[in-house]
């Protein structure tokens, strides 16, 4: 196969139809006819010797070879949008790029709002897009480039990885103001281990509360669990039950809903926030810019003794 028979365009309709998974939706994003859509998938099929995509009741799905393809495609594209920048490195070349930013909805509720804005301010009509991940997943994440950057508590040992700190969390607790004493500001750990308990938590049945009351010989009743904070206020209005979750969370949960935020009666561990990515991305201009932006946002208003950044 030789490069000079192949029209590069079809590499921007494959990241196209890879990422909104939808001839439609491609079309929308290039600005082309469906029909154009699905005659370069025909070409595509035909350079590629595979179906790259296939039909299903949500969509099309990538192949095994497309999600292969994937990372080299859009690797080999951002370098072309890169080379464009070279031009003129002063100007703001950011329409059509997007940096895939990998969070739990944790940080993407306390502190989504605000990047976005920096990243309105530091890179214009760049695209954000928030992908839902967590420490023990992350590092896989970043390797198989289905996202750029990633914020987590740890999880960036891996050899082609940096990481830099942003900050140390900490954790408070949520109830709904209506289970409170009139006045009560506070909870005793006599209360708390009496109160049900709700646990968020990726997928295991023991957090980090029950290692600390084991640790006193003490143990709580979890009477529900659920993989996201934004649960949380309709499971804790109307109950007795309590959650112990992250103090940025927490922070912005209560400020949002008016549940009660409280200070935790048990010493747990604080804990880093760290902002990773891959090694190699040093040099591209646009994922620099939403790093920077990404610290600036947890530079903000910072409240060490809340669990905000230090």
């Amino acid at each position: 196969m030789n490069i000079a028979t192949v029209d590069l365009n079809l590499l921007k309709v494959f990241e196209a139809l890879h990422e909104e998974s939808s001839a439609s939706r491609a079309a929308l994003r290039l600005g082309v006819t469906q029909s154009a859509v699905s005659a370069a998938l025909r070409r595509l099929r035909e350079l590629y010797g595979d179906q790259l995509f296939v039909r299903t009741g949500r969509g099309l799905a990538p192949t095994l070879r497309a999600n292969q393809l994937k990372p080299v495609v859009s690797d080999a594209l951002n370098k072309c949008r890169q080379s464009l920048a070279m031009i003129d490195p002063a100007a703001q070349h950011y329409e059509g790029r997007s940096v895939a930013v990998g969070l739990s909805d944790d940080f993407e509720m306390a502190y989504g709002r605000r990047l976005m804005e920096e990243i309105a301010r530091r890179a214009p009509k760049l695209r954000l897009i928030f992908r839902q991940t967590h420490s023990q997943i992350v590092a896989h994440a970043l390797l198989d480039r289905s996202i750029d950057l990633a914020i987590t508590a740890g999880g960036f040992a891996e050899r082609l990885l940096s990481r830099q700190v942003l900050g140390e969390g900490g954790y408070l607790c949520l109830v709904d103001q209506a289970s409170l004493a009139e006045g009560q500001q506070t909870i005793s750990l006599e209360e708390f281990v009496a109160r049900e308990h709700i646990l968020v938590s990726s997928g295991g049945f023991i957090g980090i509360t029950d290692e600390g009351l084991a640790a006193l010989g003490l143990s709580r009743r979890v009477c529900a669990s659920t993989t996201h904070f934004a649960a949380l206020p309709y499971l804790l209005k109307g109950s007795q039950a309590v959650a112990t979750i992250p103090a940025h969370a927490a922070q912005s949960i209560a400020a949002l809903t008016g549940l009660a935020l409280l200070p935790c009666p048990l010493a747990l561990p604080r804990y880093p926030i760290e902002l990773g990515w891959r090694t190699s991305t040093q040099l591209d201009p646009v994922v620099l810019k939403v790093r920077e932006a990404i610290v600036a946002s947890f530079a903000h208003d910072g409240d060490p003794e809340n669990g905000m950044p230090l």
